[in-house]
Order: C-alpha cells, then sequence, then structure tokens
C-alpha cells in the first residue's frame, strides 16, 4: 500500500455517516459509512454496480442521500453549501472540451472557480506540472491520447486547490504506460497532503496506492481496513487462478467439495480459489478438472491479495 496518513483518524476530513440511496425499489447505497485522515488515500473498491459512483457523487454534492450525513471538514454538506467547493470532482467521463487546447479549457474552469489573473495562470500552470502536461498546453485536447485527457481531466479538479480529490475510476479505458502514469500522481497527491478518495474495480491499484480502502458490493461496505488488516482475514490461505475452457461452473462446483478449498468462484474463463494450502491441494484441483472435462490453460497459485479477500468475503469473484 501507499504511505501512512499525514494525520490520525480521529480528525477526520470526511465523515460519511450511514448513508442511504434509493434509485426507485433499488437501494444503490445500504448504510454505508466511512471516513478520510488528512492526507490520506481512501479507495472504494469493488465491482461496477457496487454503489462506488452513488456514494462520491453524495460527497460531492452532486446527489442528496435519502438518509445519512456527509461532514467535510467538521462542516455539513447539506447545510453548508460552501463546503462542497473543498471538493475537487473528477468523474469517470473525460469532462473538457476538444476544441480547446489545454490551458484554454483549465483558463474556462479557473473561471467557474473565481479565479483571474495572475493567480489563475499561476493554477494552470501548477495544475499542468502536477499531471505532467506542461508540453501540451497549447495543444487542442482533440489531438490528445486517452491517458492525457484523463491527466488533464485531474488537472481541472486540483485548479481550486481542494482539500479532498474525488476521483471516479481514473484509468479505465487507458493504456498500461498512461495507468502508470496516472497512479503515479495520485500517490504524491495524498504525500503533498490532499486527501484523495478513489474508486476502482481494478484490485492492483488499490493495493499500489491507497492507504486503506472499503471493499464495497451490493451497495454494501463490507470491509475496509489497510491491506494488511483486510489479507488477514485469509489467515495463511493461498489464492489458486485455473484458467479453463468447459464447464467452469461444474468445475468450481468439483472444487468445493475437495478437502482445504475454501472458496472457489468463477469469473473471466477462470476458476478462482481459496485453498489452506495452494500447493498441497492443486493436484486435486487438476483432478476435479479433468473428471469434467475441462481443459485446463494454465494454473497459478498465489499469496492471498485484495482479490482472495473479496472472494472470501462474498464468495463470487471480483465482476467487471
Amino acid at each position: 500500500m501507499a504511505h501512512e496518513p499525514a494525520a490520525a483518524r480521529s480528525d477526520p476530513l470526511l465523515r460519511c455517516n450511514s448513508l442511504v440511496k434509493w434509485f426507485g425499489d433499488r437501494v444503490a447505497v445500504d448504510d454505508v459509512s466511512f471516513g478520510l485522515a488528512r492526507g490520506e488515500i481512501y479507495g472504494l473498491l469493488g465491482p461496477n454496480g457496487a454503489g462506488k459512483t452513488t456514494t462520491i457523487k453524495m460527497v460531492c454534492g452532486l446527489l442528496q442521500p435519502d438518509s445519512g450525513s456527509i461532514m467535510l471538514d467538521g462542516r455539513s454538506t447539506k447545510e453548508d453549501l460552501a463546503a462542497r467547493s473543498l471538493v475537487g470532482y473528477v468523474p469517470q467521463d473525460v469532462a473538457l472540451y476538444p476544441d480547446l487546447t489545454a490551458s484554454e479549457n483549465l483558463s474556462f474552469l479557473g473561471r467557474l472557480y473565481r479565479l483571474s489573473g495572475g493567480l489563475l495562470e499561476e493554477r494552470i500552470k501548477e495544475a499542468l506540472e502536477l499531471t505532467d502536461l506542461t508540453e501540451r498546453r497549447h495543444d487542442r485536447v482533440d489531438s490528445y491520447s486517452g491517458g492525457m485527457k484523463r491527466r488533464l481531466n485531474i488537472a481541472a479538479g486540483l485548479l481550486h486547490h481542494p482539500k479532498l480529490l474525488v476521483l471516479d475510476e481514473p484509468t479505465v479505458g487507458v493504456d498500461p504506460q498512461s495507468r502508470h502514469a496516472i497512479l503515479e500522481r495520485v500517490r504524491s497527491f495524498g504525500i503533498g497532503g490532499v486527501s484523495v478518495l478513489y474508486t476502482t474495480h481494478y484490485m492492483e491499484e488499490a493495493e499500489r496506492v491507497c492507504d486503506r480502502v472499503g471493499i464495497i458490493d451490493h451497495g454494501r461496505l463490507i470491509a475496509e481496513g489497510t491491506r494488511r488488516e483486510l489479507v488477514a482475514h485469509l489467515g495463511e490461505r493461498d489464492r489458486i487462478d485455473l484458467a479453463a475452457t468447459g464447464d467452469l461452473q461444474r468445475v468450481a462446483a468439483e472444487c468445493r467439495a475437495i478437502q482445504g478449498v475454501v472458496e472457489a468462484a468463477v469469473a473471466d474463463d477462470s476458476v478462482h480459489l481459496i485453498a489452506d494450502d495452494g500447493r498441497h491441494v492443486l493436484p486435486a484441483v487438476l483432478e476435479a478438472a479433468n473428471r469434467t472435462g475441462a481443459s485446463v490453460n494454465s494454473v497459478e497459485v498465489k499469496e492471498a491479495d485484495l482479490e482472495a479477500v473479496f472472494l472470501h468475503l462474498t464468495g463470487t469473484a471480483l465482476r467487471e
């Protein structure tokens, strides 16, 4: 995981208490509570449709919770609308004007924050430096790669010096090199004292940049802690990833009957298992796959990680 939070959790910048949000007869967020320390990077981790985006839209004031409260820097975002100005929101979709340059986009958005003159220019320069886009500041956005557009989107969220930067799936659809650059920038924000609320369904991203992680599924926060704390749920158990073709649901069912196998689920053309001793049960797992007529393409035994925690807590593999 990343650095230690800059301040104790006893003095949180953000505190969400028992948030609930309904859409019709469907509950999208169900009694979610969590907090962020100042300078902390907190990851909301879960599959698409789990309630991550709805939660952060409530934090940003774009949606009102049906019940529960949100306190930001000691102020209620419902009763004190100015508290929302402490948030920089970077949505999943790129919110930029393609026929304007990077500088022109940031200049327009900066004026919406009531920035002007020398201060606006200083903020634009700073935001472009933080996102490594200074050399492309005079180029039109429609000439940018997907990763560069994502970084400029983040620059726009930083213009007004927010205390809380909210990033909703900032690396979706970008190439590996751009993803690396974005993650490095995110880590630097936390080190620089900005609190970051980061949503993703990529386990490896959460492990890489977040100080703490909240795992959310079906609208509920089912676990929370550092990587070490969450993995401790599994004790000494291992994860086995079996890539195969055939009736994978039947393979998973056969594996569940093996002594030492704790969980087995199917996702992404693979069977994912949690076992007390992965290498010891591996021959029985391969034999079970063979009995079903499945063709095994590859198998890997891994130490416990957040993906394994999710499987253990939900009984299913992470779905997109």
